[in-house]
């Protein structure tokens, strides 16, 4: 036998090998679930936090702020006090806070979409909505820094609320649910506005009459009767009504339903608005 004889033996691939690779399934990797992709999704909102810090002002600097100004703005004119007023008032500030902020969940997105970072996630094999549920899910973060350090601000001013801590972490949840709930309105206003500054613009103009035609600074009894209609009707007076009750110790009755109500119509709505406009972004 030559030598290019055995050089041609020794590199002959062997048929069973072939065979067998060729008959062999390889297994396909479990497609993750979608809790596991939301919350990965909603870590990747955290990390902005790590390269721009100072997305951290406007839940630190900023609920600081209005607490402080609205309080002694309107304290002794109100109620002879900042002691006094800080009772009525603490848990609307709360509300206002969070709630303002929410309105930089659809900036955020318009910027991820116009830089083609949701063109890559729609081409993904995960649960479709997991981008948008999980950048919710880590602006629900955000807004809890915010509501701790508004309370505590409210506590060093002289806020004793009669329910204690179990009472403020109830009413700081139900606040939590209602601002992801409106977070989906931001969301599909990111789908279809062109940039994040006429977001914002449409955002303030929604979020004006919603926090300052409502029940947060004042008693309605006080307000002429055409605005206490709004006041009446609108859902962030029954969500400051709720958490009142749940921070006083009380029981919030219906108001506690009709915000959870609230919540299930602005997903419901909003929700599928959103996820229709993600689906076909024509």
């Amino acid at each position: 036998m030559t030598t290019t004889a055995r050089r041609t033996e020794a590199t002959a691939p062997d048929p069973a090998a072939i065979a067998s690779s060729l008959t062999t399934v390889a297994r396909r990797p479990k497609r993750p679930s979608a809790v596991s992709t939301s919350l990965t999704f909603g870590w990747r909102a955290l990390l902005r936090i790590k390269h721009v810090p100072e997305q951290l002002i406007d839940v630190t600097v900023f609920p600081v702020v209005m607490t402080l100004l609205f309080t002694y703005l309107f304290g002794g004119a109100i109620a002879g006090s900042v002691s006094a007023y800080i009772a009525y008032i603490a848990p609307g500030v709360l509300v206002q806070s969070v709630l303002f902020i929410t309105m930089y969940t659809g900036a955020n997105l318009r910027t991820d979409i116009d830089r083609g970072v949701f063109d890559r996630f729609r081409s993904l094999p995960i649960w479709r909505p997991s981008p948008l549920v999980g950048m919710l899910l880590g602006d629900a973060v955000r807004f809890s820094v915010a509501a701790v350090l508004t309370s505590l601000v409210c506590v060093a001013i002289g806020w004793r609320p009669a329910g204690g801590v179990a009472g403020v972490t109830l009413g700081v949840l139900v606040l939590l649910v209602f601002a992801f709930s409106l977070g989906w309105i931001w969301t599909f206003l990111s789908m279809i506005l062109r940039t994040p500054s006429a977001i914002m613009g449409v955002a303030g103009f929604v979020m004006m009459p919603l926090l300052f035609g409502s029940n947060i600074f004042v008693d309605p009894s006080t307000m002429p009767g055409w605005l206490q209609a709004w006041v009446s009707v609108n859902p962030v007076s029954h969500l400051v009504t709720a958490l009142r009750a749940l921070m006083d110790g009380t029981s919030p009755g219906v108001e506690l339903w009709i915000t959870f109500g609230w919540c299930a119509g602005l997903v419901a709505v909003f929700g599928s608005l959103a996820m229709w406009r993600y689906r076909d972004p024509r």
